[in-house]
Order: structure tokens, then sequence, then C-alpha cells
């Protein structure tokens, strides 16, 4: 397992868990070399992330300029000829995971980049593992205890990231059977357990936000009734367990969902973001299909911002099993971080880029 091997990382620089595996890999395997098809548009930006890196790390690393959900990732043939003798391991994780985007743009990456990284799997010589990054929102609004070996379809879906997903995690599925896979789940990620980096201020960010910006007297009330489970796991699990998982040959062929084993409830979850940001106990809730039309209210506008979508998850009573996780995991020490001991943290940094963006702004 120590030999030289090349990984393909598709996402790169957008997506934050594209990032952290990029680092995960150069850290973890000296003698990987890492490929990252970039879009043009964003090639700047990966070259600064890149010269941000040590000597040693950047000379393992190939730019390709392309685009994951272009025919054969936007490479030239003789590129993707190359790309695919050389590559031993792929992490796919382009995806939109933006609930307020257009079903469209959702479907052009998360289904046809999967699509065409599927493609590339196929005609790779020596393949030896493709981890498809999925998401545990692919069961959508099922409520009950959903398991990792199944993919059943909801009855209907609350977003267009949901749809596509899951559309994209069942090509995958299709193809395991001459493709060698590993499919992760991740619950809803958010910051680093340690430092609190992240790279959008979205989904629970939305209650931290909407809690240090409300009066410091105003008790604001809880959308929907807060028992149900807010499944929350920060971005360094996330990279540790999946990163461990992918490159156990016990994962070949199977699904992991990477989630909290304890979950807390919505209610406890913004009960410590409030006290934490120094502000009053919630009082009260608001039912879901009410929440963004009342909390419109004097000193609620900021509610308004919270899409609809992520209301909705904190109404379904899910959860998930993770009984391969355990499996593969039961042997080394990753574990999920209680949320109790890193709200601190996430809260400091949405609060320090609150600060940034006010000092960075003209007089």
């Amino acid at each position: 397992m120590n030999q030289s091997k090349v990984a393909l990382v598709t996402g790169f620089p957008t997506s934050f868990l594209a990032v952290r595996i990029v680092d995960k890999i150069l850290s973890e395997e000296p003698t990987w070399s890492v490929r990252l098809v970039v879009q043009a548009k964003f090639m700047e930006r990966a070259l600064e992330a890149i010269a941000a890196m040590t000597a040693e790390s950047q000379a393992r690393i190939k730019l390709l300029e392309g685009d994951a959900a272009a025919m054969d990732l936007g490479l030239s043939g003789a590129e993707f000829v190359e790309l695919a003798a050389e590559v031993d391991f792929i992490h796919h994780c382009a995806a939109i995971t933006y609930l307020g985007v257009s079903k469209d743009s959702a479907a052009q990456l998360n289904v046809g980049g999967t699509r065409e990284v599927l493609e590339l799997a196929m005609e790779a010589d020596h393949l030896e593992r493709l981890v498809h990054w999925s998401t545990a929102l692919v069961s959508g609004g099922r409520r009950g205890y959903v398991l990792e070996e199944e993919l059943l379809a909801p009855n209907g879906f609350r977003n267009a990231i949901e749809e596509t997903r899951f559309k994209a995690e069942s090509m995958v599925r299709r193809k395991s059977d001459q493709i060698p896979t590993t499919i992760l789940r991740p619950a809803v990620i958010v910051g680093d357990s340690a430092t609190g980096e992240i790279d959008r201020l979205e989904g629970p960010y939305l209650l931290v936000l909407l809690m240090l910006n409300a009066p410091m007297d105003l008790r604001i009330p809880l959308p929907g009734r807060g028992e149900v489970p807010l499944n929350l796991v920060p971005i360094d699990y996330v990279v540790d367990a999946g990163f461990a998982v992918s490159r156990d040959q016990r994962s070949l062929g199977r699904t992991f969902h990477l989630v909290d084993s304890r979950p807390r409830t919505a209610r406890r979850v913004f009960e410590l973001i409030a006290r934490t940001a120094g502000r009053p106990m919630p009082r009260g809730f608001l039912p879901t299909n009410l929440a963004t039309a009342l909390l419109r209210t004097p000193g609620l506008e900021r509610f308004a911002n919270v899409p609809r979508a992520f209301l909705e998850q904190l109404a379904t009573e899910v959860v998930y099993d993770e009984r391969n996780t355990r499996e593969l995991l039961a042997e080394n020490e990753i574990e999920c971080p209680p949320f109790e001991s890193y709200v601190d943290v996430m809260v400091d940094y949405v609060r320090d880029q609150q600060s940034a963006r006010r000092a960075a702004q003209p007089a």
C-alpha cells in the first residue's frame, strides 16, 4: 500500500471536501501523486492554493485544465487516455451542494459529472478504487431508520440536490460490478472541529448568524418542535473516517454512512449555539410551514434567508445506520466528536468572519 500511486481528485479548488482530501493524500501517502481537473475560470484560485503548500507537495500535483461535467472531463483525447492509463484511485468530490441551486445546474455537475467519472473509471487500466463521495441526504424526506446498503427513492425529493445526488449514486451502484467502488455518505458537514474553518456559511451556520445578529434580549423561537436529531459531522472527521474506510480492502463494493453516532436534537443544537453566542435560550417553536413567513417580524428578518429546504431538514426524523463504518473503524481511534466539543469554535469562526468582512468594508 506504500508504493507509488496516482490519485485523481475532482472538485478542487471549489469543493472544501476536495481541498481537504488533497491535503489528506499529500500528508498520509508520501509516495502518491495527485491529478486535479480544474476549470479554466478556477485555475488562478487553484494555483494560489497550491502555492501555499510545501515545495514537496507542489511537485506531486499535476493540474489538468478541464471540466468534471464535460465530455471526457473536458480533457483532450491524449490527456484523457494518459489519465486513464495512470490513475489508481479516484476521489469523486465534485458536486453542487447549495440547496437553492436550479435543478438543471445541479444535474449538470452532480449527474453529468458522475457519468464522466464513471467513463474514465471504465477506461482505467489498473484502477484500484473509485471513491464516490455521496451524501446521507440521498434519503430525501424518508423518516425512520436508513440502512447503508439501501438506496430507496423517497416519495418525492425536497430539493434538486437530493434528487440529483440520488441519481448520481444510483449510477455508481449500477456500475459497481464493473468498477471497484466505495460509496461514502456524510451527514450535514460543518467546519473543522479544531479551527472552525469552513468554506461557506449555510445550513446550520444560518442559525449561528441569526443568533449573532439578533437583538441581545430577543428569545428566538425554534423552527419546528426540535425533538428531531440534527446529524452534524465536522469536516476533519469526515475526511479522516472516509479516507480510512476507502483504503480498507473490506470497503470494496460497500456503502458507508459518515455520521454522528449520538446526534443532538435540533433543539439542543439551537440551545448550545445560543449559549455560546451569549444569547437567551430559545422560547417556543414555530411549525416548519409557517417559520419562514412568521420569522419576518421585526428583529427576526434574518430568518427569511433560511432556505425552506434546511427548515425541512429540521423537521425530518431520520436515523442513519452506520454498522459498516463502525466495523471498519473499530481498530483505530477515529470517532466523530460531540457537538458540545466544537460549538464554541464554530461560533467563534463565524464571529471572526463577520468582523473581518466589516473591517474590509469602506468607511
